[in-house]
C-alpha cells in the first residue's frame, strides 16, 4: 500500500476455508475508495483457511494474513490483529460471513463523528439468522450481563464493531474480552454507542460455540469484569502543569 491506512479491518478465522475468501472480497468491496488494510488472523485452522486466504493476496493488495502457531481463541486472534494493525480505527467482523461488511463503513462514520471520547460503535444484530435456542440463550445472557455490568449493550455477541485502536490497547486483556468491550471501554471513561446491523445465515462450516460452553465461561468472566469495575478509579482527566 502506498499510504498508511485509515482503517484496519480485523477478522479472526478458525476452520473457515469455505467462508473466508468470499468474505475478504466483500470487505474489499465495502471499503473501496478508502485507505484500508484487511487483516485476517488464522487461529491455527485445521483446514485450508490459511492457504485459501494467502492465494487471494495478489487479487486483494490490501489483504494481510496472520497465522497463530497454536489455537488461542477469538479474543486472542482479534488482539493479534489489532496489535499488527497500522490504522487508528479498527473494524472487526466474525469470520463466518454472518456479519455483512457493507454495514462496516457506517459504524466508522458514526465513530469519527462522535468525538475523541467516543471509543466504540458496536453493531446490534436485527433479524438474527440463528436457531431459536441460540437466540433465546443470547437474549438471556445479554440481559443478565447488561443488568450486572450496566454496559448499555443489548448485543455484545455481535462481532461487527468499530473502535479506536488506542482505546482497545488500554484495556486489560483476558480470553473472551471481545464480549465485554463496552463495559471495559466505559470503565476507562470512554463513551460507547450502538447501531443496528444486518445478520445473515451461515453458508459454510459450523459454529465453534455451544450454549453450554458459553454459559460456563460467562459465569467466571462476569465475576472478573465486575471485579475490574470495582477496582477502577478515574482521575477525570490529566493536566500537565
Amino acid at each position: 500500500m502506498s499510504q498508511s491506512p485509515d482503517i484496519s479491518v480485523v477478522v479472526p478465522v478458525f476452520d473457515e476455508e469455505g467462508a473466508a475468501p468470499a468474505l475478504a472480497r466483500e470487505i474489499a468491496a465495502a471499503f473501496a475508495g478508502r485507505q484500508v488494510e484487511i487483516i485476517f488472523v488464522d487461529d491455527a485452522s485445521r483446514d485450508g483457511t490459511r492457504a485459501a486466504l494467502a492465494a487471494l493476496k495478489a487479487e486483494i493488495p490490501q489483504l494481510r494474513v496472520l497465522s497463530h502457531r497454536r489455537n488461542s481463541g477469538q479474543s486472542r486472534a482479534i488482539r493479534s490483529g489489532v496489535m499488527a494493525a497500522r490504522a487508528p480505527v479498527i473494524v472487526t467482523l466474525d469470520g463466518d460471513g454472518q456479519n455483512d461488511p457493507a454495514d462496516g463503513p457506517a459504524l466508522v462514520e458514526a465513530l469519527l463523528a462522535g468525538g475523541p471520547d467516543l471509543a466504540m460503535v458496536g453493531g446490534e444484530r436485527v433479524r438474527r439468522q440463528d436457531s431459536r435456542a441460540k437466540k433465546v440463550a443470547s437474549r438471556l445472557g445479554n440481559g443478565v450481563r447488561k443488568r450486572l455490568l450496566r454496559d448499555t449493550a443489548d448485543d455484545t455477541g455481535c462481532g461487527l464493531k468499530a473502535f479506536r485502536r488506542e482505546a482497545f490497547l488500554r484495556l486489560p486483556y483476558f480470553d473472551h474480552i471481545h464480549r465485554y468491550l463496552p463495559a471495559l471501554m466505559l470503565r476507562e471513561g470512554y463513551r460507547v454507542e450502538f447501531r443496528p446491523v444486518g445478520h445473515r445465515h451461515r453458508q459454510t462450516g459450523r459454529s465453534k460455540y455451544t450454549n453450554l460452553g458459553r454459559l460456563w465461561a460467562s459465569a467466571s468472566d462476569l465475576l472478573g469484569v465486575m471485579w475490574l469495575q470495582s477496582r477502577s478509579r478515574l482521575p477525570q482527566g490529566v493536566d500537565e502543569v
